[in-house]
């Protein structure tokens, strides 16, 4: 048998496996190289490996290792997956770990390939004789845009395990809620003509100037009726990220569009938000029959909520040392739920270093996290 890699070196071999997610092809990649990669070991430790191909995606594919057999058990869950980087912005190759200022620094490092590593070196002293319930382990696809990964693994109800855990960077304090998001596109159809006779023609920036008012008034009922103090920011958030239209001075704007997002709290479900949104606009689509459209630029990712009272968020709490938060980023959680498990979100690293330059994993999380891991790996399955 070949030996297995430490920490460190299985950390710099899955960061030195691309596997960027994104919405322009010519950054997006697939990660295949890092699932064969994660199979290969964990085959080498007694698991039985499962490689799904995520259908409509771009050569993405989602990894299942299984240790022991019966019912139930623990499932440790995390991405791929990493963002694009800006290289002039990096001090070192993102892909390649360098050790330095006790920090492991290179992308996906805490956000969230780390997590895998950790799991390699906590499952090395691992039988499956010894396991009274299985132990799964899953790498997904494309977390970072669509979540295909988890959707499909979702769907497919492959497992049934009792708790899960998804690894993401949170400073190993349990995470048991977290917001929505959805993104859309709103469009205004209007027609151009010479800017010297307005009356000939139908401003497209015009209405969506009256369009933003309408969403701004919108976000105002958000922060006045809807709060969940569970949250830093306890209202659901309206954020106008991007509006491009017309094409030059001295005509009127004929096309303009604005792309906006939403984050829900939990118990908000997206009919209800697509329903306060269409509303918010109905007045002027109705005023400007036909001119004003909006469709859903991805896929919506659902809030997520592990209901207390809960025996895996106490335990979580003891064994961490933390009390449970609640967050405002999205994750895959609220897909493994619909595996009918109870699921936190709880990993190494901090949030604040996703999705940064110079991205990094401090070598103090190395005993704790494998300590934790060790910990629920033992209440669960031994």
């Amino acid at each position: 048998m070949t030996t297995l890699p430490n920490f460190s070196e299985s950390l710099s071999q899955l960061i030195a496996c691309p596997s960027i997610s994104s919405t322009h092809d010519s950054w997006d990649q697939g990660n295949k190289a890092v699932i064969q990669l994660l199979a290969t070991w964990f085959e080498q430790l007694g698991f039985s490996i499962e490689i799904q191909a995520v259908p409509d995606t771009n050569n993405k594919f989602n990894l299942l290792a299984k240790l022991g057999t019966g019912e139930g058990g623990l499932l440790l869950a995390g991405h791929s997956d990493t963002v694009p980087f800006d290289e002039n912005r990096w001090q070192s190759d993102p892909h390649k770990v360098v050790s330095q200022d006790d920090k492991f620094f290179g992308l996906g490092t805490c956000d969230m390939k780390g997590f895998f590593a950790f799991i390699l070196q906590v499952c090395k002293e691992l039988k499956a004789t010894q396991l009274k319930k299985p132990l799964y382990i899953l790498a997904t696809a494309d977390e970072e845009t669509t979540m295909a990964g988890a959707r499909f693994f979702a769907q497919s109800q492959a497992i049934k395990p009792d708790v899960a855990i998804i690894g993401e960077p949170t400073n190993l304090v349990p995470v048991v809620m977290h917001k929505g998001h959805m993104s859309h596109r709103i469009s205004v159809e209007g027609k151009s003509g010479h800017s010297s006779k307005p009356s000939l023609g139908v401003n497209a920036i015009e209405i969506m100037y009256k369009v933003i008012g309408q969403l701004m008034a919108l976000k105002e009922r958000f922060d006045q009726n809807h709060h969940n103090d569970a949250f830093d920011v306890p209202a659901p958030t309206l954020n106008l990220g991007a509006i491009s239209g017309g094409d030059n001075s001295n005509r009127i704007c004929g096309h303009c569009h604005l792309d906006i997002d939403l984050r829900s709290l939990p118990g908000m479900t997206d009919n209800e938000l697509v329903g306060w949104l269409s509303d918010a606009l109905k007045p002027l689509a109705e005023h400007y029959p036909g001119r004003i459209t909006f469709v859903e630029l991805h896929p919506s990712s659902p809030s997520f909520e592990q209901k207390k009272p809960s025996t895996f968020i106490d335990i979580a709490e003891e064994i961490s040392g933390h009390s449970c938060c609640a967050v405002n980023y999205a994750t895959e959680a609220p897909f493994i739920q619909q595996l009918g498990c109870q699921t936190i979100v709880l990993g190494p690293g901090s949030i604040d270093q996703a999705h940064q330059p110079n991205e990094f994993l401090a070598h103090s999380e190395i005993d704790k996290t494998e300590k934790l891991l060790t910990r629920m790996i033992q209440q669960y399955c031994l």
